[in-house]
């Protein structure tokens, strides 16, 4: 079943987004399988972070991949992802 999975960033900023973003593509880790949709938004200085993936599994194991990136842009995690059951997903 999909996910949506909400990220809980506190001081996430364009050039701190650009710089997980950018490492992740150089390691030939982006985009992760299983990943459906991923999305970026809000004000500067506090952006959020929303993906919805195929399922739980896949993104536990992104998360090993993606969690030294965050620390290496000193991002703060206000909590653990919030994880839910899509109900519904349509592509467009």
């Amino acid at each position: 079943m999909s996910i949506v999975v909400r990220f809980p960033l506190s001081n996430m900023t364009k050039a701190k987004y650009e710089q997980v973003h950018s490492a992740l593509e150089q390691s030939g880790n982006w985009p992760a399988p299983g990943c459906l949709m991923h999305v970026c938004f809000g004000d500067e200085g506090n952006l959020r972070v929303s993906e919805i993936w195929e399922s739980r599994e896949q993104f536990e194991a992104f998360g090993d991949v993606l969690r030294p990136h965050i620390e290496a842009a000193a991002l703060q995690m206000t909590g653990p992802p919030e994880v839910f059951e899509a109900v519904a997903f349509e592509k467009f």
